[in-house]
């Protein structure tokens, strides 16, 4: 028995000189997959209030590898993860790298931790596509004949799950199954899933007001997409990640645009709206005309009660439509609002191409600005920027009467957070408060 437990511990440590060359990854072979430290990774960020993603790398042409390479189909196998190791190694912080795992043979998995002040889905789209590109380039440099072809999946570890340790293997699946898109997967399960989402408009909106700090008045609402509830696509998280990747985006924004319409009518709701919507949906040569038909079919709505909100911090940069019709929207009456400013170089950039009417400042800045004097010089120069655009400010995320205190004495318009109401469902008496 001592021998054989001796020999079990030989084989781990031989595991871990061989997978663990780099000291800023954890690596682990496939005998790990979802032991505690995925797991202890998964919940350390959930507790830093961030989110975790798996990410699937599966190699589709391996089997045409193999027959073109033969014997030194391995050796080129181990070459391709090391670079990709080293590919991941250079594109992503070490803090954010959970686990990079080696699934099987032509599978790896990356499990990142997301924060909200510093990525968004389309970030995710862009490291994805960076390390391909890097891994693809240093094989070339050894093996030139060689081009490996990635498919890939990303879901986000459910943290509404009663266990971290199902919804990590529950990511693993759903992931690998978007990548692999296997006739019988969670994948086509997913597509389904959202496709009878698309198709029956099966989702809710919720309502938070935006309050005047002065006045302490309602002043506009934000309307918050949820899918179907208890569903494993309630959170907008899941909902918009898996609509971004099977290519339901812009339908289900369109849907979410439509039932606020329908809300407003239904409410008679005479405050401000606020509706968010990606650059890429923005940008769509469909957008002008579908926006056009909804409101031939609401005609007592005007686009003057309606503020599109640009969110996501995606980048503006690419795509063709977006600047145009931004302008188009504003000649028509709607109003223009920049989300997320704050958060990093691409809501600044979208700020000084399209001069926001309204700037809303992210809830990573808001966060403890009473105890924080740096937050609040960043505040003041964030007022300063939209001023100088014309712009007026909401501060997201109030969570406390000590945050709202700086709003106060710092002349901020608007706020919103769980301090002044949570989302709810907008009603007759509270559309008219």
């Amino acid at each position: 028995m001592a021998r054989r437990f001796t020999g079990m511990m030989k084989n781990w440590l031989g595991w871990g000189k061989l997978f663990l060359p780099h000291p800023l990854i954890r690596y682990y072979p496939p005998q790990f997959i979802i032991r505690n430290p995925i797991v202890a990774g998964v919940k350390k960020s959930f507790k830093a209030g961030c989110e975790a993603a798996v990410i699937a790398y599966t190699l589709k042409n391996s089997r045409e590898l193999a027959e073109q390479l033969g014997e030194n189909y391995q050796a080129c196998l181990s070459l391709l993860k090391r670079h990709f190791r080293e590919a991941v190694q250079n594109e992503i912080d070490h803090n954010d790298i959970i686990v990079l795992h080696d699934f099987y043979c032509d599978t790896l998995n990356l499990v990142i931790r997301i924060d909200h002040t510093r990525h968004c889905l389309s970030d995710i789209d862009a490291i994805i596509k960076k390390i391909i590109r890097e891994t693809e380039s240093r094989l070339y440099k050894e093996y030139p004949e060689i081009v490996p072809v990635f498919e890939t999946g990303y879901i986000f570890v459910d943290k509404k799950h009663h266990s971290v340790h199902e919804a990590v293997a529950k990511a693993h699946r759903q992931a690998f199954a978007i990548a692999e898109k296997r006739a019988d997967s969670d994948f086509n399960q997913m597509v389904f899933t959202l496709t009878g989402i698309v198709s029956e408009r099966n989702i809710r909106l919720l309502a938070q007001p935006i309050i005047d700090v002065a006045t302490k008045q309602i002043r506009a609402w934000e309307m918050l997409t949820r899918g179907p509830e208890g569903s494993a696509l309630e959170s907008p998280l899941h909902l918009f990640s898996v609509a971004r990747q099977t290519g339901h985006l812009y339908e289900l924004e369109m849907i979410v645009l439509e039932k606020t319409f329908q809300q407003i009518k239904l409410t008679g709701c005479s405050h401000d709206i606020f509706i968010n919507f990606t650059p890429v949906t923005l940008g769509s040569k469909h957008f002008l005309r579908d926006l056009k038909k909804i409101l031939a079919m609401y005609k007592g709505i005007f686009p003057g009660q309606i503020t599109i909100e640009v969110t996501e911090r995606d980048s503006i940069e690419g795509i063709d439509n977006f600047v145009y019709n931004i302008k188009v929207l504003r000649a028509m009456g709607f109003k223009i609002a920049v989300d997320d400013t704050g958060a990093g170089y691409a809501s600044l950039n979208t700020i000084s191409e399209i001069m926001p009417d309204i700037i809303k400042i992210d809830r990573s800045v808001i966060q403890n600005i009473d105890k924080n004097s740096v937050k609040e010089s960043m505040l003041k120069g964030l007022i300063l920027i939209a001023r100088e655009a014309g712009s007026l400010v909401v501060a997201e995320g109030i969570e406390s009467a000590e945050e709202a205190s700086v709003l106060s004495r710092n002349n901020v318009d608007l706020a919103q957070g769980y301090f002044y109401a949570r989302p709810g469902m907008l009603q007759k008496r509270m559309a008219s408060t």
